[in-house]
Formats: C-alpha cells, structure tokens, sequence
C-alpha cells in the first residue's frame, strides 16, 4: 500500500509492529492460545498495519465551514425579527428583556461562527501535521534491512 492514497483519503505504513504489547506479548491466564500478543500480528484488530485516514477530518472540517456560511445571515434575519415584533407589541414592559436577548443570541452567534471558523483550520492542520508524520515515520523504517522471509520483505 503506498504511504498516502489519495482515492481513498488514507495514510499510514504498514506492516508496523507495536512493541511493548500488553504483558510483553505472553499468553494471558484464561485466553484461548495466540489471544495476548496478536494485537500487532497481521490479521488481528489492527490488521497489522497503522493508518490515518483523513476523509473524515477534512469532512468535519468543511462542516464548520458551512456552519460560518449558514449562521451569517442569522443576525440580520434576527434583528428583521425583532423589528416586526417592536412594531406589533406596543408598550409591553417584555420588550426591554426581549432586547437583552437579542443581545445574548447575536453574541452566542457570532461565538459560534468564530468557533466553527477557527475549527475549519485546526481539522485541516491535523490532516497535515498527521500525514508529514507518516512519512517520518515510513521513511525511518524504509532505511531498517530485514532479511526476506518466504518472499516477504
């Protein structure tokens, strides 16, 4: 598998094993016989192979940009609803606590457009980050010689 698929959105190397295994890869007392260490073996949970796969980070990151585009009108659209409400209410004393409301639904707004703007960025920052780290990664063990068993390298 090549380091990074671009159809598939994956990255990773393959053929890692993990050292350290739980209980230093010995049989635990009361699982069945290969149980303890197959953690790291090929075809076990992990398959053998570490991947990261950035489809859904990039994903949630073009959510929180549709989130910033749909919760910029919301002020306007809030303020031309309080507007109407003015109009038709005449001196009903709720108007003044309507309007602190108003106040504290535009800030909470504009906190979660500036959230979901900065979150966009951090997401795609992982992409990167995780992505220049597999290739460390892989090309430190593309410079480790194993010998070649049963044609596998």
């Amino acid at each position: 598998m090549p380091l990074h698929d671009q159809e598939n959105g994956v990255s990773g190397v393959g053929g890692v094993t993990v050292v350290g295994q739980p209980n230093d890869g010995r049989e635990w007392a009361g699982a069945p016989a290969g149980q303890a260490g197959a953690a790291g073996s090929a075809g076990a949970a992990g398959g053998g192979d570490l991947r990261h796969s950035r489809g859904p980070w990039l994903r949630a990151a073009a959510g929180a940009d549709q989130l910033v585009t749909l919760l910029g009108p919301v002020k306007g659209e809030l303020e031309v609803a309080h507007q109407g409400l003015t109009a038709g209410a005449g001196a009903l004393s709720a108007l003044a606590e309507l309007g602190t409301v108003r106040a504290s639904w535009e800030r909470r707004i504009e906190e979660a457009r500036k959230e979901c703007g900065s979150l966009g960025g951090k997401m795609r920052a992982v992409v990167q980050g995780q992505t220049r780290a597999n290739e460390a990664v892989k090309s430190g063990f593309d410079g480790v010689k194993t010998p070649s068993v049963g044609g596998a390298r």
